[in-house]
Parts: C-alpha cells; structure tokens; sequence
C-alpha cells in the first residue's frame, strides 16, 4: 500500500507548502483538491477558503503548475480530487482531460445528494439513480478515451452511501475505467457493511480507499418525542468509532495494493503534528515491506 493526503484536508497550506511538507514527513502522494473556493476576507478552513486548493475556473491553465509543484516534491498521484458532478458532463469532461494531462490516471466524480436533489426535482430516487446511471456510462465512455479512470465515492446523503449501492450504480462497466471510493470514515455516518465483504462485492471496482474517522455524540437535546438527537463529527484516527486497522487488514485480506488516502478533519492537534501522526500511525499498522 501507499499513502497519501487529500488536500481537502490541508487547508492553512499553499499547494507549494502542501506537498514540500508532506513529502518531508514521508508520504508517498497527494490527492489534490479541485474546485472554486475562496472566501471573501482570505480566511481558511476545510471546505472554505482552503488555500491547499486549485481553483476549478482556471485549471486548465493550472495543469503544468500542478504538474510541477508535484514533481518538485518528489510524491506522486494517488488521483484527482474533483467536484464535478457526474450530470455536469462538460464539468467531467475537462477533469478527464486533466487528470489524463496530468498522469494522475483517476479522478472523483460527484454522486446527487438524495435529499437535497429530491427537493430540487421532486425524483423519487429511481428515476435519480437512473439519470446518474445514464450520466456514468458517458463519463465511462470518455474516461476511456482518455485512459482515465473515474470515480465514485461512498458518501453518506448521496444516493451512493455503501459498497451495494454503488456495485449496483456501476455493474456492468468496464472497472478499467470507472472504481469506487471506499471510504472508511463516511460509513460510521451511513453505508456501513461489513469491510471485508464489502470489498469482495466491489471486486474489481475497489479503485481506491479514503481513510478518515469520525464518532457520533449527544447534544444533549430530545426530540419533541422524547428521543435523544445525535450528531456526528469527525475524529482523529485512533479515537473515532472505526478501527482503522482492522480496516487495512480487510483491505490487505482482498489482495488490495492501492492507494490510502487520508482526509483527516478532526482538529485535536495542530495541521503539521496531524499529518505526521497519521503517518507514524499508518505506517505503525502497515510496515513500509508489506
């Protein structure tokens, strides 16, 4: 296996500073983060103002900077972090074109949100899904034009939460170029199935692995039926609901060598201490030979 960080995840960094300091901590890649995000009084955080990020409306031009700050650092792609969403098909088509410009040979491509596209267009979720289906074979069929892998992620209030939904929104492509995001820390919010047979279902759809963790709490507050409300939040890696290393060992039980990508968004310690941890941590439960 190889490690690397998604940049979602980095967001007091410049990309520059991004990759010199995790390829100075040891980390094989970069996941880099691509979308339009900057706030308005130059504040950071995860999902606003991310200064780790390369911003969508200009990536065209942005492709040999990207490709140059990478080399420079010595770390490699793990895949492209995109937001595109997979109705968006001229969206996806320039992350395909830049993903394959880049070698960085997979790419993320966004699943409708249920909840929030049912109000939207008053879908019930088949018709959605079979949209997306129809969207998908597309974005397939130019992924490999391109020799480009596109993928899906399990994330929780998408119509893609667990391993079965998305088998089921996939089966049937070429898994040459179209996988699936396991992603470790979203399914303590939805989608849980068993990880070990999760991974034989997706078979050769299993194209990468996203590594977060996160624990639900009380709030302290009841519903006006008497039941308590819980939340969720993310958590450092030891400490969060999911065991991440029963986790690489189902991995390593399905032959699985790929990427694992860690998206850590907890803050209980500072940005570089984090990423260094999660590192030492990583590597604790999966030597450097195996």
């Amino acid at each position: 296996m190889k490690f690397s960080v998604f940049t979602a995840s980095t967001p007091d960094w410049t990309p520059d500073e991004a990759a010199r300091n995790l390829a100075g901590q040891g980390w094989d890649g970069i996941e880099w983060r691509i979308v339009d995000d900057r706030t308005e009084d130059g504040s950071s955080g995860f999902w606003a103002g991310n200064r780790s990020t390369w911003q969508y409306s200009d990536i065209t031009e942005q492709v040999g900077e990207i490709a140059r700050t990478t080399d420079a650092a010595g770390l490699e792609f793990s895949g492209i972090g995109g937001y595109q969403p997979v109705s968006d098909r001229a969206g996806v088509e320039t992350m395909l074109r830049v993903t394959a410009e880049l070698g960085a040979r997979q790419v993320r491509v966004t699943m409708p949100w249920y909840r929030r596209e049912r109000e939207r267009t008053h879908e019930t979720y088949g018709q959605m899904f079979d949209r997306t289906r129809a969207d998908l074979e597309w974005t397939v069929g130019r992924a490999a034009e391109l020799g480009v892998k596109a993928l899906v992620e399990l994330h929780h209030m998408t119509i893609t939460p667990s391993a079965s939904a998305a088998l089921r929104l996939v089966d049937g492509l070429d898994p040459a170029h179209v996988g699936v995001i396991h992603d470790l820390g979203n399914l303590v919010i939805e989608g849980h199935e068993d990880h070990l047979a999760a991974f034989e279902l997706l078979g050769p759809y299993l194209a990468h692995a996203h590594v977060k963790n996160a624990r639900w709490v009380d709030t302290g507050d009841t519903r006006a039926d008497g039941s308590r409300v819980w939340q969720h939040e993310w958590a450092p890696l030891r400490d969060g609901q999911a065991s991440v290393s029963e986790y690489l060992d189902a991995l390593h039980q399905v032959g699985y060598d790929g990427w694992v990508t860690i998206e850590d968004f907890s803050t209980d310690l500072p940005l570089a201490e984090r990423t260094a941890d999660n590192l030492a941590y990583l590597r604790s439960l999966v030597p450097v030979a195996a």
